[in-house]
């Protein structure tokens, strides 16, 4: 008899290791929804000023600043910032996260060696809350004639349009030429504040098969038809509707947010998401209660985007 229970219990214990042995691998799928829930899960819109604070044990990286290159698109040279991250080595190779300004802002606005997208970065870093990557502030303003200060915003908003080609034609082939970067949509992100936030999703749906990550913090109207600004230049949109994109050019991630209290953009921000739901666009939209068109508002932006992109 006890011969017999040891026989059933070997049979058992066998069994049990044959089963556990042979469980089924996560399918593509099953880790594609579990990236996306990591992707689209809720932003924060309060934040340790930890965060946002110079700390002297802290590695900030080095800042590149007035970096110049040739513009094929303006017919001169231009310069970005460009931030390389702590403990940066050519050695390796980066994502890259291209930003944008707002009207009559400059690169120095989001990179320099006090900007808070800097020391933003550095202490998400820091705290491994985002990964490595290259930061490329982009100057928005793509002209020969340097009179930037005597420009309306109708004109700028046009001249700030040529970015959208200064981006793919002239500064992305600079930087993979110039810095060990990993090429490829899914390590390629931009990202724009108010007119650079409306700049990012046009170079965005322009090329998808570029990159895989878009933030459009507070942006302005122009990128597509909405009921808001009728009958002024911001008519002249970029696109007529939202490109239909691919299944092999759905973006990773795309975040959009405005807030409550931005009586330039509340309503066109949402517009967009409207549209882009339309579409079938995923899209990950905040309407944030409290937050106006400023500064301290596009640093909780970054915050979370810095979070998510090149998970």
């Amino acid at each position: 008899m006890k011969q017999r229970v040891i026989a059933i219990i070997l049979i058992a214990v066998m069994c049990t290791a044959l089963f556990s042995g042979c469980q089924a691998e996560p399918s593509a799928q099953e880790t594609a929804t579990q990236q996306e829930k990591v992707l689209y899960a809720p932003n924060v819109y309060r934040a340790d000023k930890f965060y946002f604070q110079k700390h002297f044990w802290v590695n900030y990286g080095t800042v590149l600043k007035d970096v110049e290159y040739y513009s094929q698109t303006a017919g001169e040279t231009k310069r970005c910032n460009i931030l390389l991250p702590a403990h940066y080595s050519e050695r390796k190779q980066y994502p890259v996260l291209y930003v944008l300004h707002g009207f009559y802002g400059s690169a120095a606005d989001h990179i320099d060696e006090q900007s808070y997208l800097t020391v933003l970065y550095g202490n998400l870093l820091f705290t491994k809350k985002a990964k490595e990557m290259i930061i490329v502030s982009v100057e928005m303003y793509t002209d020969k004639a340097r009179l930037e200060h005597r420009k309306s915003q109708e004109q700028m908003h046009f001249i700030y349009n040529k970015v959208i080609e200064d981006i793919y034609f002239d500064v992305m082939p600079f930087i993979e030429s110039n810095y060990p970067v990993k090429t490829g949509r899914e390590n390629t992100a931009v990202a724009g504040v108010s007119e650079g936030g409306a700049k990012a999703l046009c170079i965005g749906f322009r090329r998808p098969e570029q990159f895989a990550y878009i933030g459009a913090f507070a942006p302005n109207p122009g990128v597509i038809p909405t009921e808001f600004y009728r009958g002024s230049y911001w008519d002249k949109t970029y696109f007529k509707t939202f490109p239909l994109l691919s299944e092999e050019n759905a973006f990773e991630y795309l975040y959009l947010a405005v807030g409550s209290k931005d009586e330039t953009n509340a309503g066109v921000t949402m517009a967009y998401r409207e549209a882009l739901d339309s579409c079938g666009v995923k899209n990950q939209t905040d309407y944030v209660k409290g937050c106006g068109h400023n500064m301290k508002f596009w640093k909780l932006c970054f915050y979370n985007y810095l979070q998510k992109v090149f998970r």
